[in-house]
This record gives C-alpha cells, structure tokens and sequence, in this order.
C-alpha cells in the first residue's frame, strides 16, 4: 500500500527530472517553510495554514502530469509555481494585495494568460488524437479564451461567496467620488441620481455605532470584480493569438513561446523512462539513508 508520504516523495522526485525547475521549485519551498516558520512565531496559525497549503499547491503540476500522462513544459511548470507564490505567499501572507497596488491586477492578468493555455492544450490533444475531427486554429483559439475566462467567472463567484459568507472582503471595497444610482430618485421612476464630489459618507448602525469612510464613497466590490474581469480578459486574448499563430504555423516567435506553454501527451516509452529514473532515484536516496545510518550504529559502537 503506497502511503501519502511516499506519493508525496514520487511527485518531488518527478519535479527533479527537469533540473532548472527543480531548481525554482527547491529555493521557493525553501521560502514558503521559512515564511512558514516565522508565521509560527508571530502566531499567526492563518498564515502557516497558506503556507501548507501552497506547499501542497506546489506538487499539482507532477501530480496532472502522472494522472493525465501529459508532459508540461518546464516553461509553464516554473510560471505556475512563481503564480502560487505570488499569490498565496506575497499577496496573501505577506499582504502584498493591499500593500501594493496593481498586485492583485498583475496576478489576474497573468491567471488569464495561464488558462487560457491549459484550454488550448486540453482542447488540441483532443484534437491531434482524433482521427475524426479536425478543429481550425481561430476554433481552438476561441476555446482558449472562453475557458479562461469561465475560470476567471467562477473565481469571483468564490469571491462574491466568501465575502457574502464570511464577510472576507476577496473583492476588494473601492472608494469613489461619483456615484449615480436609481435608488436614490424620490418618484421611484428609474431615473438614475447623479452624487458628484463626495468626500466622506457616513454609514449608522442599528447599536447607536457610526462608522466614517473618509475621501468619497464605499464600492462594495463591483469595480475590483469588473477589473478582474477586464484583465483576464485581456490575458486570455493575449495567448489566445499566440496560440493562433503557433496552430497555423504563423511566426516562429509565437511558436517558440507557444512550445513553452502548450502540455503534450507522454508516448509509453517516456513514461516507461520516466518511471525508471524516478524509482531508480528513490531506490538512491533510501542507499544513502541505510549507508548514514550504518555509518552512525558503527559509530555510537565504538
């Protein structure tokens, strides 16, 4: 019976069969125990959850590429890693989402950059492995966007959820000076009133409490909902016509940068290799573990 411990150690293992990603992979874990280990200290227990968490996040890519029996480029598996640090380590932890502006902005370009290439790749193995279908470059491209951007829907639908639940503010508040509703027209006709220069807005509570949001008025999420969403798109589009060019053989610029980003379907004799160096690999490090520990009886014998 394989234990989570060893399924874990396969999946490093498969991580270290590229060594540049392994590279990147081995200094980011190495920071995200140390972010974990200070967020100890501080007490901060949240903090050291993200951390195990991203930790874990950092074994999906080798954990799809074993389910799926695909190969991701070295390219995309770095990207992913740097996202989940970013994102979890830098936004989260390290508060980075409110500390700077435009990180939440850059990350959500960025996410629709990424998915859009997974969409494409899913969508061009179907492709290549059927012998009945024959999809056209603007069709796979046109797949690519709508996927990224369904993912990009259903996250601010977590989003919207969790901040309704749990009042976590995911969709950040924005303050503005100008607003124009229909709830504010006394005749109830649906004429929208126009607030110019609002420079404080104060909001009572049912308890006698007040609350002053100083410089405008408070957006309750909608403008940090349509950004997001603006920048996916903008993300999506982006690979979306690289991935265009690169399926019709346009541009050897695009189709390098589209190699790098593109998954692939492993033939059985590289996953047969694979699987031999990762076991023979193993097989190494329990050697090295069994020779230090001869090493450490014989020594503790004297």
């Amino acid at each position: 019976m394989t234990t989570p411990g060893k399924k874990i150690r396969r999946l490093r293992e498969r991580i270290r069969l590229d060594k540049k990603t392994f590279i990147l992979y081995s200094v980011l874990r190495a920071l995200v125990i140390l972010s974990a280990v200070r967020c100890f200290l501080m007490q901060n227990y949240e903090g050291v959850a993200l951390c195990i968490l991203s930790l874990l996040l950092f074994l999906l890519p080798a954990f799809f590429e074993t389910k799926m029996k695909v190969d991701i480029p070295p390219l995309f598996e770095g990207a992913i890693y740097l996202f989940i640090y970013a994102a979890e380590i830098l936004g989260e932890v390290n508060h980075y989402y409110t500390l700077l502006p435009g990180w939440d902005t850059m990350l959500h370009t960025i996410n629709g950059f990424l998915c859009a290439a997974i969409g494409f790749s899913m969508v061009d193995l179907l492709n290549r492995k059927s012998r009945r279908i024959s999809l056209s470059p603007l069709y796979l491209a046109v797949v690519a966007f709508c996927f990224s951007m369904t993912i990009g829907v259903c996250w601010e639908f977590i989003e919207f959820s969790a901040d309704q639940l749990f009042f976590l503010d995911m969709q950040k508040d924005t303050i503005v000076q100008t607003i124009g509703s229909v709830m504010l027209d006394p005749t109830h006709s649906q004429i929208p009133v126009r607030v110019s220069d609002i420079v404080k807005t104060e909001i009572f509570t049912a308890d006698g409490g007040t609350v002053t949001v100083s410089g405008g008025y408070l957006d309750i999420g909608i403008i940090d909902t349509m950004k997001d969403l603006f920048v996916n798109f903008i993300g999506a589009i982006v690979f979306s016509v690289i991935g265009y060019f690169y399926e019709s053989k346009r541009g050897k610029r695009t189709a390098k940068i589209a190699e790098g980003l593109l998954l692939r379907k492993y033939t059985d004799a590289e996953l047969e290799q694979q699987e031999q160096e990762i076991t023979q690999r193993i097989q190494e490090i329990r050697d090295e573990k069994a020779s230090r520990h001869r090493a450490n009886n014989r020594g503790d014998g004297k």
